[in-house]
């Protein structure tokens, strides 16, 4: 190759480099730089090991004495990634144990199908020539633990996610009399994946800031035409930025559309789902829920747009009063939750806010991390009746501060309107805090 034509191959990688850089970083915005997948191993491995030094106290509190993870062969379980390295576990079963050994602390132990030399950074690992079922009976003799919890019973499939086969295979291993000793590990479950540890922030905090730049260019005229772009089309251009950025999601991109003299569809009580085919026209009011998956944390995420009309260069007065109502419904929530609280007091104070101000509210927000619906307190219209089984709001969670405010509109012949918002936000002493700002105006589309 000579020295010309090497300069122009440099000269095109430059390029490459620099139009990638251009689509993951829009005009005016800090570009967003994930991690390669080893260094997030390396990542969640060293978060993995903050959380096992916070599992004791947690088992103690639960009246724990040994808690068993069993992983199946297509059909894993939801704990596996978040109780040992987040690698790919192919045996037929694999097994997590932990133990309060009382003044010995805690004892892990894990029984693979395969060896995996990184196991060893984190659990005694027997050898494999010794017979697994063998070992877990000797382990409930020389421990004796008065409680052994299993992924049984819980109201969510992570709290039940035990096998009928893999309960078999424990009663096996253990005997009828260890059987009696089966608890559900469900309070202790919920306690482990609700609790966030401070190292994973900044990783969740570039999480939703790449959900909010992707939802952004989506609802720009980069990718919608008026009167040509369909609701399609729109959800399939998230699909493929998911793939151009190497994540994930746990939940598909939904688009709703709502337009002046059309009214408007229910699901489930909310404002339905557009139908793919549905054209995009200026006029329109769009609303997207979306959410990413990436090192074992989730997303989720809605906001709204305005396709501006022919002249326009805002959305109209009651639109944006609409928009206000609903900050207003986020501002209550946030002054309304504290470390401690009970999440159904939060919802009833809030709810009794928008009565005060005439605003009809709706507000279903819930858990998020380790699942995009996690375990812990929601603050919903589900958990003000819940009475015999309060919740109370933890320090440091994250939550889907996610809801809802319908306003008659001027503009659109007092035709009502849903400004549905959903901000991903941890809590603190003073109340939530959103990991990027909230929507305080329209996207607009020209």
């Amino acid at each position: 190759m000579t020295l010309d034509r090497r300069a122009v191959v440099v000269c095109l990688l430059a390029l490459n480099v620099a139009c990638a850089t251009a689509r993951s970083a829009p005009t005016g915005e800090e570009p967003l730089r994930l991690l390669s997948w080893s260094q997030q191993l390396d990542v969640r491995e060293a978060w993995l090991k903050k959380r096992h030094e916070m599992l004791l106290p947690m088992m103690r509190q639960h009246g724990v004495g040994m808690w068993i993870i069993v992983n199946e062969e297509f059909h894993d379980d939801p704990l596996t990634q978040y109780v040992a390295p987040p690698r790919p576990y192919v045996g037929l079963r694999d097994v997590f144990v932990f133990i309060d050994a009382g003044e010995q602390g805690l004892k892990k132990y894990a029984l693979p199908a395969y060896e995996e030399e990184n196991l060893a950074r984190f659990f005694e690992v027997p050898s494999q020539t010794r017979v697994y079922k063998q070992v877990l009976g000797e382990l409930d003799k020389q421990y004796r633990p008065a409680t052994i919890a299993l992924g049984i019973g819980g109201r969510r499939a992570v709290t039940h996610s035990l096998t009928r086969d893999a309960y078999t295979y424990l009663v096996e291993a253990l005997g009828p009399e260890a059987e009696a000793r089966f608890v559900s590990a469900a309070p202790l479950i919920e306690e482990y994946l609700d609790t966030r540890i401070p190292e994973e922030l900044e990783h969740y905090r570039t999480l939703v800031a790449l959900t909010e730049r992707m939802v952004k260019q989506a609802f720009s005229p980069e990718v919608v035409k008026p009167g040509v772009t369909t609701v399609g089309d729109v959800r399939r251009w998230l699909y493929d930025e998911l793939g151009r950025w190497g994540v994930g999601t746990w939940f598909q991109p939904d688009l709703r559309v709502q337009r002046k003299g059309q009214g408007y569809g229910s699901s489930r009580g909310f404002l339905a789902v557009a139908k793919e085919d549905v054209v995009i026209q200026r006029g329109d009011l769009l609303h997207v829920d979306f959410g990413i998956s990436y090192m074992g944390l989730h997303s989720d995420w809605q906001k709204m747009a305005y396709v501006l009309r022919e002249g326009e260069k805002d959305a109209p007065e009651g639109l944006k009063r609409a928009l206000a109502n609903t900050n207003a419904l986020q501002d209550a929530m946030v002054k309304e939750s504290r470390p401690g609280r009970l999440s159904g007091e939060v919802y009833e104070a809030v709810m009794a806010a928008m009565k005060e101000r005439g605003i009809v509210a709706q507000v279903y927000s819930h858990p998020l991390g380790n699942q995009g619906h996690a375990l812990g307190a929601s603050i919903d219209f589900r958990s003000a009746n819940r009475k015999d089984e309060p919740r109370k709001l933890r320090d440091g969670s994250y939550i889907s501060i996610e809801l809802n405010t319908r306003t008659p509109v001027p503009e659109w012949d007092g035709e009502e309107v849903y400004v549905m918002e959903e901000d991903p936000a941890y809590l603190t002493t003073e109340g939530w805090r959103f990991f990027v700002p909230r929507q305080e105006a329209y996207y607009l589309i020209p």
